[in-house]
């Protein structure tokens, strides 16, 4: 019944001597991917689960500015660079007053400053392009729990995004 209310359906198959098939078919619209849920100014984004390797708070002295091409900080022996979300999306610009996300992304490593950390949490993908536009370094969207809407950001876009030569990546 729950599954129906849904959309979707639940076939069952059976082949005598060979067994039975189970097959439950949900919409499309109806995607669940795990998610990390971040505070970015006054609004809540979505990152997907798959691409964190960690979270940290920086010291300051661990930020560095790079001649003409933005800034990297110095993670576990190795300099990542630094994506400023505020540049994509409005936000403080003080990385040792926020969280830094370590992303694995096509373009390699990279260091995502955020505000703050608001928990973990499986959410609902629903396409902006089929219901809005493509919007840029924004994958989907999501229904909270409390009827707002949180965009899931496209983090191999957002570090294309920031256009800087640490950051380069072919595509």
């Amino acid at each position: 019944r729950n599954i129906e209310q849904l959309g979707g359906r639940v076939e069952l198959t059976s082949v005598t001597g060979k067994g039975t098939t189970i097959s439950i078919r949900l919409p499309l619209t109806l995607a669940i991917m795990d998610g990390m849920s971040v505070g970015i100014g006054d609004n809540t984004y979505i990152v997907p689960l798959t691409t964190i390797i960690e979270s940290l708070r920086p010291r300051q002295e661990d930020v560095k500015s790079v001649a003409g091409s933005g800034r990297v900080v110095f993670v576990r022996g190795e300099y990542l660079p630094l994506v400023a979300l505020h540049e994509v999306i409005p936000q403080s610009d003080r990385p040792e007053q926020g969280i830094l996300i370590i992303v694995d992304t096509e373009c390699g490593r990279a260091a995502l400053f955020v505000d703050e950390l608001l928990g973990q949490r499986q959410v609902v993908i629903k396409s902006l392009e089929s219901n809005y536009r493509k919007v840029p370094g924004i994958s989907a969207a999501t229904i909270m729990g409390d009827g707002s809407v949180s965009m899931i950001l496209d983090v191999s876009e957002v570090v294309r995004l920031a256009k800087r030569p640490p950051l380069a990546c072919a595509v």
